[in-house]
């Protein structure tokens, strides 16, 4: 996300080359989504960048390649599976494995997520994100998944959806959205010390604030327990993704005093022609 075309000139100065991208952008945020992971595995010399451009508190959260995920569904994947852990060493402790499955995946197919859970490289954390509504309506399959997760110590992905799809799209964005993002209740269990949440709002600042008023308490919560979460803030454009991650964090502390703020981010100073 750190190259966004609409954060440039807003939150990352314009024209700033592409290996310096990232380290701006971690000046508005200590944490990032790495999706495109999941479409082609990057150059372990692309990620030696993303580690040297970040501090070592800066968390990513990278996507397992849909090959494994999603084409092969964990089936003859090992020589993909090196190649993608080669790839993201080093970052070392600062990646979290993020294992995204289809809609199409249920509770019958947890077996075979638990058996790959369990194969992947101890020490590296990993969390699961699921589509099949059985995961979230049906408590034998909940127990199961979670199950599947604790003996592998991984962490539940939720999505929250609910409040975007709480009313009709009501621009061009929010209708692609409406036709992609998944429709779920809301979860907020954690099962590990460092949770992830995803949630995505409206296109409307006001709403998308209001929306994740419930969070803040939870994410307080496990501040308060001694856990360690992490929050990505999402709108249907995400234009204003990282002010808005910031209000967020505004908004915990407000609950949690005691914790840190985020970084202050660099100037960004107008485009000039000369």
């Amino acid at each position: 996300m750190w190259t966004h075309k609409a954060w440039a000139g807003r939150f990352l100065p314009p024209s700033l080359p592409a290996k310096e991208r990232l380290r701006a952008y971690a000046g508005w945020c200590n944490a990032v989504e790495g999706n495109t992971t999941f479409y082609a595995t990057p150059a372990r010399e692309t990620v030696a960048t993303w580690a040297q451009q970040t501090g070592p508190g800066f968390r990513f959260v990278v996507k397992v390649p849909k090959v494994v995920t999603h084409e092969r569904r964990f089936a003859g994947v090992e020589t993909e599976m090196r190649a993608f852990l080669d790839a993201i060493e080093p970052l070392g402790e600062r990646a979290v494995l993020w294992t995204q499955v289809p809609g199409s995946f249920g509770p019958s197919d947890v077996d075979a997520l638990g058996r790959f859970l369990r194969r992947l490289p101890a020490g590296r954390r990993r969390a699961v994100e699921v589509r099949h509504p059985a995961f979230f309506t049906d408590a034998g399959s909940t127990s199961l998944l979670e199950g599947a997760l604790a003996d592998a110590g991984a962490e539940w992905v939720p999505f929250d959806t609910t409040v975007f799809f709480g009313s009709p799209p009501a621009s061009e964005a929010e209708q692609d959205a409406w036709a992609k993002k998944p429709r779920l209740p809301r979860r907020t269990r954690a099962l590990t010390d460092q949770p992830i949440v995803r949630y995505l709002g409206r296109d409307s600042v006001e709403e998308t604030v209001e929306g994740w008023r419930p969070w803040t308490e939870v994410v307080a919560g496990w501040l308060r327990e001694g856990r360690s979460p992490t929050v990505f803030v999402h709108t249907p454009d995400n234009n204003d993704a990282p002010s808005l991650a910031r209000r967020f964090h505004d908004d915990v502390r407000a609950l949690v005093p005691g914790l840190d703020p985020l970084p202050e981010p660099e100037p960004v100073e107008p485009a000039t022609l000369f």
